[in-house]
């Protein structure tokens, strides 16, 4: 499937009704992104983290389009020390379902746990719930992406958590607060191919 076809389904969905939301995951490590930073002068920053820094906290993020495509909202949640796994994945998008009401396009990559026998499943049992996916090795299409990059860049740089669970706390307000903000979430569709060129 190319972009073009993802294009197509994006006006299906317009056609249909149906909210457009787009699916992405990612972790959180707990050797963050170091920052430029202030500080008194000669005062030089020190920079503690944790030795563990392989330890990892998992997050899956939604940006949901209303039908008319006026309202844009962030729906994430974080899995301290965990994998994506099917399982968990089915439990996030439930938890979706539960929040939005009619028909639903997902736009997603090819990662294998989508393609997972529970998600399979899932998706069968919720027929109002159709799925496209994006052409491989094309990231730039998935507006969540930005979410991610731009998350790790500005609320979480300089973030030295001591475990993955004071990862998870911390970086959850920091998101709440991206969620809060409906022109950045614009900015970040607006970033996509199959937006920003409209």
């Amino acid at each position: 499937m190319g972009e073009a076809d993802v294009a197509a389904g994006k006006k299906n969905a317009a056609t249909r009704g149906a909210r457009l939301i787009f699916l992405d995951e990612s972790g959180l490590m707990l050797a963050p992104l170091v920052r430029r930073t202030w500080s008194p002068r000669g005062q030089t920053p020190i920079f503690r983290q944790s030795g563990r820094w392989r330890e990892k906290v998992s997050a899956i993020a939604v940006l949901a389009l209303s039908p008319r495509r006026h309202r844009v909202r962030l729906f994430f949640d974080l899995y301290p020390g965990a994998n994506v796994t099917g399982p968990l994945l089915v439990g996030f998008l439930e938890a979706l379902l539960r929040e939005l009401r009619g028909p639903i396009t997902l736009i997603w990559d090819r990662l294998g746990v989508h393609q997972s026998a529970p998600v399979r499943e899932f998706l069968h049992r919720h027929p109002r719930l159709r799925v496209e996916v994006l052409p491989t090795y094309a990231p730039e299409l998935n507006p969540v992406e930005y979410v991610w990059a731009y998350s790790k860049q500005n609320p979480l740089g300089n973030v030295a958590a001591v475990s993955s669970a004071d990862l998870a706390t911390r970086a959850r307000p920091k998101l709440i607060r991206i969620g809060r903000r409906p022109g950045l979430l614009r900015a970040f569709l607006d970033q996509s191919p199959l937006f920003g060129s409209k």
